[in-house]
C-alpha cells in the first residue's frame, strides 16, 4: 500500500499517522529515537507492507504487471491501490478526501521538526502537487507513476503500466476491496496489540 492508504489505517492517532507515512525512511530499530506514537506507527506501516506482500489477492493484482515490470510491478500495485482508495473515498470516510489531506499537510508541517530528513526535502513537493487528493484520478495515477518512474531512475517506464491497468480495471478494483476489507480487521488487531505493548492508550 502507499501513503493514503497508510495514513488512513491509523486510527486517527496523529503520531500514528506521522510514523506509519515517514517508515519508509527510518531503518532498522532507527525507530525506538521517536516518541511512542511515531514508533507504532513505523511498526504498523512494517505490519502492512508484511501483510500486504504475502496476501494472494494483491499477489493476483500484481502479477498481472510482473511480466513487464518485475520487481516494479509491487511499487506501481500499491499506488494503483490507493488509487481505488482515493476514488472510492467516500466509502470509508466522512470526511473530504481534500479535507482529511489538508489536515494532513498541516499535521506535517506542526510536526516539522520530528520528521525525517527525507520526509521534510518531500513535503513541499507533495504539498504542491496535492499528492494525497492526485491519487484518484487517472490522470493523477499517471503523473504519481511519472514521478515514481523518475525516482527510480526511469527503469521501467512505470506510466507504461496503466495500459496494462485499465486492460483489468474493474478486476484490479474488485481485489482492492477484497484486500483492503480484510487489511483494515487485521490493522485493527495489529494496532491493539502494539497499544498494549506500550501501554499506549491515546
Amino acid at each position: 500500500m502507499n501513503y493514503l492508504a497508510h495514513i488512513y489505517l491509523s486510527d486517527e492517532d496523529d503520531f500514528i499517522k506521522i510514523g506509519n507515512f515517514m517508515a519508509d525512511a527510518v531503518k532498522g530499530n532507527q525507530f525506538e529515537q521517536y516518541p511512542i506514537g511515531i514508533q507504532i506507527g513505523i511498526r504498523l506501516h512494517r505490519f502492512i507492507d508484511s501483510f500486504t506482500d504475502s496476501h494472494p489477492v494483491y499477489r493476483q493484482s500484481k502479477h498481472r504487471l510482473h511480466e513487464k515490470f518485475g520487481h516494479y510491478s509491487g511499487v506501481i500495485m500499491d499506488i494503483v491501490y490507493d488509487h481505488f482508495l482515493a476514488k472510492n473515498w467516500k466509502q470509508f470516510s466522512e470526511i473530504k478526501l481534500e479535507d482529511y489531506a489538508d489536515t494532513f499537510y498541516k499535521l506535517l508541517q506542526n510536526n516539522y521538526e520530528i520528521l525525517t530528513d527525507k520526509t521534510q526535502n518531500s513535503l513541499p513537493y507533495m504539498m504542491e502537487t496535492n499528492w494525497l487528493v492526485c491519487y484518484k484520478s487517472l490522470a493523477g495515477l499517471e503523473l504519481i507513476l511519472f514521478q515514481m518512474d523518475h525516482r527510480t531512475k526511469n527503469r521501467v517506464n512505470m506510466p507504461a503500466a496503466l495500459e496494462n491497468v485499465n486492460q483489468f480495471y474493474t478486476e484490479i478494483e474488485l481485489e482492492f476491496f477484497t484486500f483492503f476489507a480484510e487489511l483494515e480487521q487485521q490493522c485493527k488487531i495489529e494496532l491493539q496489540k502494539l497499544r498494549n505493548e506500550f501501554c499506549y492508550y491515546h
